[in-house]
């Protein structure tokens, strides 16, 4: 049997904390790991940018609430369930997914916790574990499936290689030209031929 993994953010719904970011008008909050490759370092600009700026969770579920999932993603996810077990890779946070997950008909999603005080202030982030993208490439492997990866920047590249085929998806011309390894696709019909070339089985759309 083979799997399809997924990032989330950028391949299937928008970046949130970009949009966070247009919302409030901190420029600042647009860093993706697409800039800064250490989620770390990222994620502890995010929370000190946060506090600074007095915002919590409430403020960013609701501009998550006003999100939709890119244009052709619901048709592209449906059309990939079809033909693989589909799992959603992603460092996003699950208390950030709940509305966008809906819209994709709730596909299995792996990924990190955010704590909040009482009055909703962000004050820390919890990994699931470390690597956590290619932890779960590992682990799906030892259960003898063959795993197809997509995503879009560098904190995916680690699935991709671990994956039996790695494939970028709307990933910046920085990360091509960083990972000439993985083929490159840039909008929901490349993606789909890439996944019919990486299987082994014969597919069609």
């Amino acid at each position: 049997m083979e799997l399809a993994c997924l990032d989330l953010e950028g391949v299937l719904v928008p970046e949130i904390w970009i949009k966070f970011a247009e919302k409030t008008g901190i420029d600042a909050l647009k860093d993706t790991t697409r800039d800064i490759p250490d989620y770390d370092v990222l994620m502890r600009q995010r929370l000190r940018i946060l506090e600074e700026n007095n915002l919590g969770l409430n403020e960013i579920q609701e501009v998550i609430a006003t999100l939709e999932p890119l244009d052709g993603a619901v048709d592209f996810i449906n059309w990939l369930r079809e033909r693989f077990q589909v799992i959603i890779l992603s460092d996003t946070f699950y208390e950030f997914s709940q509305p966008l997950m809906r819209q994709l008909g709730f596909p299995t999603l792996l990924c990190h916790r955010l704590e909040t005080d009482d009055n909703g202030r962000v004050i820390n982030y919890h990994l699931r574990q470390k690597d956590p993208k290619r932890q779960s490439v590992l682990a799906l492997k030892t259960l003898y499936y063959r795993i197809i990866a997509a995503g879009d920047s560098y904190n995916d590249t680690t699935m991709l290689g671990e994956a039996d085929a790695g494939i970028l998806f709307h990933a910046p011309q920085n990360v091509i030209d960083e990972f000439p390894q993985f083929p490159a696709a840039h909008n929901f019909a490349e993606l789909k031929q890439a996944f019919i070339k990486a299987s082994n089985r014969d597919l069609s759309l």
